[in-house]
């Protein structure tokens, strides 16, 4: 079995391949270990995937996938994981802001006996207003509510015991709550800082509307770490809610009839809060927030009970072997 693969996402990153693959040559080769490098073309528009075959008649260590089309980061991932060999799986970026050279730091971790070396890039070389604080706004809200701590669960940067990874699932863009999700399963987390360095080539694949996405993917973290065994318990809470804010009003409105309105032909004309307030504060958001947290489990159980992926492989490209 191989000791190390690395997993690495690419979408129109043409320009970085070159420099990236001799990176990574030259972080591996010292380490002894046998190894591979699968290079994920996420439905690249420009000339990725040719600059990677050309690569790979050089580099007899990479294996290539193609996607149909764009998936995604998530969706990438998923697919490196599961034709990874190794032992050990470490996941980085094609930009270059992510250093090759950092690999043996999160080996080591991995030798000390946890399952999860995430990467923290604490000199991170971004624009603070729209990528740094909504960055660190983010991790606060993950690590407070998964209620595992890291100081940047963006960083791409991460190593993995294969036995843990493969057993967490993925679907939408849940890459970045992987080390949560690991621990869910038993898996032991930690963290270090790692290097950072400003894109070279291209622009960013990220902006700050991602937040909002990852507040969404929060709400569904939350729910398969802590009441996916047991749903009553987080929609019993919600009803148990419903029946004291119904008790207070019925009590309010009880109040307001006996003591301050003493007409009852045209009550409901002059107290119609009463009945539209709690419909719009609380039916209606309370109903979407269900649906969703629904659909995401009705969307995992379609999935894994007919073992579909979430990607369409278009073409693949193993790693020569060398004898």
């Amino acid at each position: 079995m191989m000791d190390i693969s690395i997993v690495v996402p690419v979408y129109n990153e043409e320009q970085s391949l070159d420099l990236l693959v001799s990176r990574l040559n030259e972080a591996l080769s010292p380490i002894g270990r046998s190894f591979e490098v699968i290079l994920v073309d996420d439905g690249s528009e420009d000339g990725s995937w040719a600059r990677m075959q050309a690569l790979a008649e050089t580099f007899h260590f990479l294996h290539l996938i193609r996607f149909r089309r764009n998936f995604g980061q998530t969706a990438a991932m998923s697919a490196g994981f599961h034709a990874a060999q190794g032992n050990v799986i470490i996941t980085l970026d094609a930009d270059l802001q992510n250093d090759p050279a950092d690999i043996p730091l999160l080996l080591e971790g991995i030798g000390k006996g946890f399952d999860v070396v995430s990467g923290w890039r604490k000199y991170r070389k971004d624009t603070f207003i729209n990528r740094k604080l909504p960055s660190m706004i983010a991790n606060a809200l993950i690590s407070r509510i998964t209620g595992v701590a890291l100081h940047d669960y963006g960083c791409t940067l991460k190593a993995y015991r294969s036995e843990v990874i493969k057993d967490v699932h993925l679907y939408g863009e849940m890459h970045r709550f992987i080390p949560a999700l690991a621990s869910w399963v038993g898996g032991r987390v930690t963290e270090v800082a790692v290097n950072h360095h400003p894109r070279k080539f291209g622009t960013s694949k990220y902006g700050i509307s991602r937040t909002f996405r990852v507040i969404l993917d929060l709400m569904t973290v939350k729910f398969l770490l802590h009441y996916s065994t047991r749903p009553i318990q987080i929609f019993g809470r919600i009803g148990m809610l419903f029946a004291l804010v119904a008790t207070l009003m019925l009590a309010a409105i009880t109040f307001d009839r006996i003591f301050v309105t003493h007409l009852a032909t045209d009550y409901l004309l002059k107290r119609p809060f009463w009945i539209i307030t709690p419909l719009m504060m609380f039916g209606f958001c309370i109903q979407f927030i269900s649906m969703g947290l629904l659909a995401e489990m009705q969307t995992r159980t379609y999935h894994e009970a007919q073992s579909k992926p979430v990607y369409v492989i278009r073409e693949t490209r193993p790693p020569r072997i060398v004898c």
